[in-house]
């Protein structure tokens, strides 16, 4: 533990009298993330994270007594808070390339936990995990015109190998349509081969101009779904079933009650016909695009000629699918549920789901304790609970309280002298600060403890949902008129209403107000409405939000 850099969050910083020269210092923050570049243009500027919360008003700011090192409160600065809780529990560091970050090992850990839940939903629908090349010729790209026209600004080109320049460009994988639809067309011939499900869990490389650690960064890691099937029909109906499989996950796993719904045809993927998204309420209002789903339709099955022979005899380009989810959902887990403490982690998907902190002052008292605790711990392992002991002797036991806490630990286990006498823990909860979320006396017999502690970790994971649910429905808006939209927007609210309005109305509405369809969610309210552009007759309400 002394190797860690990390603060313990013992104490507020509390106004004092002290000299306008010391006040001042203390804007000197020291935070160990790199600047943050932002490019808006031709001109890149730098933008430090050190500087970011210049502003702010430090005497608020959760200091470790030893360092100076703090969480900024959600409510003082939300990009600066995020920015802290990446730095200080260890998910993510900025890579020496701009727009780059290094995902650590707790960090890369709740990925793993994604990978772990999504790998079998996929294996149960049907997919087969597979691998595609990360360099794709750039007339690959070049062949489906929407698909160019979209993704140009961002690619990332490799001109020069082995020292010598290329014949061809190659684009390093912005997403995989082009290369897949290749292969498909070597390995399709017959209906008999369909449908064909793969997927790749790879890195992608989109040249952002404005990046952000696990929301926006030039590279990042995902799962890509590709699927080619005989009619529109089956198509349709594998990108609403990789849909559903998102939007459970969200739900059972992340606890973030996400909206599931269509987009429109200005925000659909470029190359598909329909797109089907997860809409996330961050914990700043915003929305965050934390899963896709498109139906590709025959777009590049005609770009690339990937067909099969029907069962009457005729040559038909397949129909196809892809969909996505990326590192971003670690983003939205951190801006669902973390607070001004830090991390606060669903059960489900945390690394570290009980942390036990071992007690003691004299020296007769440790072996005791670490009997206790090593018995705890295996029995607790035995269940299948993910068990991280803390007994370092560097830090005391306030210091590692703190540090797991801010880590986003579920639950706390502290077992003293006392508890070993007795044959009981103390247990607090992550997710109810102070003594109303400790419990005492809890015993340490197998089946108890056992039942006690598995109870918990579900009564927190229901807590986080309805939590995040209702800061979610304390913050829609249902509109009528544009009037009503641009007010619900400029108070930091999603808006809800009838649209039925042409594309130019809704790029009008992005530019005067910041505010995107985010989509058309699939429940729908009855009755007949009203467009809130136009007045038009309307079928749907669509969301509005200034989103990541």
């Amino acid at each position: 533990m002394g190797a860690l850099r990390l603060p313990s969050l013992t104490s507020l910083f509390a106004t004092s009298a002290r000299s306008p020269s010391l006040s001042r210092r203390r804007h000197h923050l020291c935070l160990p993330l790199r600047p943050l570049f932002v490019q808006s243009g031709t001109a890149e500027k730098e933008i430090s994270p050190e500087l970011d919360g210049l502003k702010a008003n430090q005497n608020t700011r959760i200091v470790d007594k030893e360092k100076d090192r703090v969480i900024t409160p959600r409510s003082q600065d939300f990009n600066a808070w995020y920015l802290d809780i990446i730095s200080n529990a260890e998910l993510a560091d900025y890579g020496p390339v701009r727009g780059t970050m290094v995902i650590r090992p707790y960090g890369y850990a709740i990925w793993e936990a994604i990978q772990e839940y999504l790998n079998v939903k996929f294996k149960e629908t049907g997919h087969s995990n597979m691998y595609f090349p990360q360099f794709i010729p750039y007339s690959f790209i070049e062949k489906e015109a929407s698909h160019v026209e979209g993704f140009s600004p961002e690619l990332a080109l490799v001109t020069i190998g082995g020292g010598k320049e290329l014949e061809e460009k190659l684009v390093v994988r912005p997403t995989s349509e082009t290369i897949v639809n290749h292969m498909f067309t070597q390995w399709i011939h017959s209906y008999r081969d369909l449908p064909l499900m793969i997927n790749q869990w790879a890195n992608v490389t989109r040249w952002e101009m404005r990046t952000k650690p696990f929301i926006r960064t030039l590279e990042f890691l995902w799962q890509e779904g590709h699927t080619a099937h005989t009619t529109l029909e089956e198509a349709e109906k594998e990108a609403l079933q990789m849909i559903d499989v998102y939007t459970k996950f969200a739900y059972e796993q992340a606890a973030i009650p996400v909206i599931a719904g269509r987009k429109s045809r200005v925000e659909t993927f470029a190359g598909a016909n329909r797109t089907y998204t997860i809409e996330a309420m961050m914990g700043d209002r915003k929305a965050l695009q934390a899963g896709t789903s498109h139906n590709l339709g025959q777009n590049f099955s005609q770009a690339f000629g990937t067909q099969f022979t029907d069962e009457n005899g005729q040559r038909q380009h397949v129909w196809q699918t892809s969909w996505a989810i990326s590192t971003r959902f670690v983003g939205g887990i951190i801006m669902t549920h973390g607070d001004d403490t830090g991390l606060m982690l669903p059960p489900k998907l945390a690394p570290v789901q009980v942390v036990i902190v071992p007690i003691w002052k004299k020296a007769d008292e440790r072996t005791g304790v670490f009997n206790a605790t090593s018995s705890v711990k295996d029995t607790l392992q035995a269940a299948g609970i993910k068990v991280k002991v803390d007994d370092s002797d560097q830090r005391t036991p306030g210091w590692k309280y703190n540090f797991w806490e801010m880590k986003g630990v579920p639950l706390r286990i502290e077992i003293g002298p006392r508890d070993v006498s007795s044959g009981t823990v103390v247990i607090s909860r992550r997710d109810i600060p102070g003594k109303q979320g400790k419990v005492f006396g809890i015993s340490m017999d197998c089946s108890i403890l056992v039942a006690y502690v598995k109870g918990l970790l579900d009564e927190i994971q229901s807590c986080l949902l309805e939590r995040a649910t209702s800061f979610r429905d304390c913050n829609i808006v249902d509109v009528s008129s544009y009037d009503e939209l641009k007010e619900a927007i400029s108070q930091g609210k999603w808006a809800r209403g009838p649209w039925s309005a042409r594309d130019e109305d809704e790029l009008k509405i992005k530019e005067e107000t910041g505010a995107t369809i985010r989509c058309f969610p699939f429940e729908q309210p009855q009755g007949t409405k009203s467009c809130l552009m136009t007045g038009s007759p309307a079928e749907e309400v669509a969301i509005f939000a200034k989103s990541y």
